[in-house]
């Protein structure tokens, strides 16, 4: 490294967020960029560790260990300090193709298995990353480069989302002809209808990547939906060399309480998604939280989203229902570096809504037992309990109801956020693709193949619910083993 002591020398420095009650006000993305002498200091940080844990890629616990897609962090980190930008562009681009998206989206697991960050707070990995691209689109290094040869073989990839996109762009990178089918009206999938525009902005942003992959040559086919009448799948198969199969894990888990068929319960992807499309068409046919105590059933990213959406709509009150426990603020025992540390977090709707009403939203150990009606058929009300995790006669921890913890809680927009069961069905049955246990296509990890020849499968699909990042990975190696398929071999990373 160019400067083996700065870990020692700088603090830890990641860019200012706007303020939340001048952000809530907007669907502007709400990170700020730092000045690049400030990030040059941060480059710094990065230790020369000897055995750089960041870029390892691995399943700890369970848990993401690194990055997923491998980046040669510790490389760019240095360019970055030695003010080499472009070098720095040149050795992200190697291992990620849309660096824009991860260094907004991506929790950062790098960071978490950053070296350093066994003894101090870790090297501001993701915010160098996109620093870095960023750079690249403004100085104009970010072009579009179509393949230098074709090899005359057609390839299909269904489904838009982080997967699709990366097998996409390493199927075309090969010289092959590939076009991206879209059931939906614009492309990108969870990066476009599943993330709120103030984390990823879709003009600005994730269009100027679909732009770019036109330019070099892909089709994307929106309003397509492969499997059903319109454009079977045999059709599909007869008009293509190869398929890879990139729907994700659209199917939501629902939650089987009395009242769950009232008006103004909904699935959070329901009201996200109505929300984004709206955005752009300038529409107003959405669900909106105005006015409204809205109640939110599970956390993660998506909970979270659906509490900065309610905000900006300017929902009356927001409360966030966590059937898990509080995280603790440091590392437990049972949760050492290089894994990735559960420790709490205040995300940016959490921030904002102890911004605007005083306090953090979520209720922890809390689960809905029920929901009532209002003379019209709508939610006005949720039931809910407090609960312990105990475990049962199989020795597994299941949450147990506590006795004199009831209370019903005001709501007229009900938002279920409780993840994902798997991908949908009939586009499976169409191609008549063999399941794993878990109702995911399957398809081996590194070879991607499925039960039918011709026929691969990559990201949440196959592995169920997982990081935007994970899906970039498996669409890379998707693209490999298609290629591998059609060629004979592959020279695809």
């Amino acid at each position: 490294m160019g400067k083996p002591t700065g870990f020692m020398e700088y603090i830890r420095e990641v860019p200012a967020d706007r303020a939340p009650l001048e952000r809530i006000n907007d669907w502007n993305e709400f990170h700020l960029h730092m000045p690049d002498e400030d990030l040059r200091t941060q480059g710094a940080r990065c230790m020369d560790c000897g055995v750089p844990f960041c870029h390892s890629g691995v399943l700890i616990s369970g848990m993401a260990s690194g990055c997923p897609v491998n980046n040669l962090i510790p490389e760019w980190n240095d360019l970055v300090y030695r003010n080499l930008w472009s070098q720095a562009l040149d050795r992200l681009l190697k291992t990620n193709n849309f660096p824009e998206f991860t260094g907004r989206v991506c929790p950062a697991p790098c960071e978490g298995s950053c070296t350093l960050a066994s003894i101090d707070p870790a090297v501001t990995i993701k915010n160098i990353e996109v620093s870095i691209i960023e750079r690249g689109f403004a100085e104009g290094w970010v072009v579009p480069v179509p393949p230098a040869a074709c090899t005359g073989k057609k390839v299909a990839v269904v489904g838009s989302g982080p997967a699709g996109l990366s097998a996409a762009a390493q199927l075309n990178k090969a010289g092959h002809s590939v076009t991206v089918f879209e059931r939906a009206d614009l492309p990108g999938g969870l990066l476009m209808y599943g993330i709120p525009n103030m984390k990823l902005d879709k003009r600005q942003v994730l269009l100027r990547r679909i732009k770019l992959m036109e330019a070099e040559g892909i089709t994307f086919a929106c309003n397509t939906e492969v499997g059903g009448s319109e454009f079977p799948a045999a059709k599909l198969r007869d008009e293509f060399d190869a398929v890879i199969v990139t729907t994700g894990a659209t199917l939501p888990r629902d939650l089987s309480v009395d009242g769950r068929a009232l008006k103004g319960v909904h699935f959070a992807m329901e009201f996200l998604t109505a929300n984004t499309k709206a955005l752009l068409s300038g529409g107003d046919d959405f669900i909106s939280a105005k006015g409204k105590d809205v109640i939110i059933i599970g956390g993660g990213d998506t909970g979270t989203d659906c509490v900065g959406t309610s905000l900006r709509h300017g929902c009356s009150s927001v409360t966030q229902l966590e059937i898990m426990p509080r995280s603790p603020d440091e590392r437990a025992a049972d949760n050492p570096w290089p894994e990735w540390p559960k420790t709490h977090k205040v995300d940016y709707g959490q921030e904002e809504a102890a911004a605007k009403y005083g306090s953090d939203p979520r209720a922890y150990l809390t689960t809905a037992t029920g929901f009532d009606s209002d003379e019209n058929g709508a939610v006005k009300a949720v039931h809910t309990v407090e609960v312990s995790w105990e475990k049962n006669d199989k020795g597994q921890f299941v949450p147990k109801p506590l006795p004199g913890t009831e209370k019903v809680r005001s709501a007229q927009l009900v938002l279920l956020a409780m993840g994902f069961l798997g991908p949908e069905q009939p586009l499976i049955d169409s191609f008549g693709l063999e399941q794993d246990h878990r109702s995911n296509i399957k398809a081996e990890f590194e070879k991607y193949s499925t039960s039918v020849p011709g026929i691969f499968a990559a990201g949440d699909c196959r592995r169920g619910q997982s990081l935007v990042v994970w899906a970039f990975n498996e669409g890379r190696g998707a693209a490999r083993e298609c290629d591998r398929y059609l060629m004979g071999s592959s020279e695809l990373p």
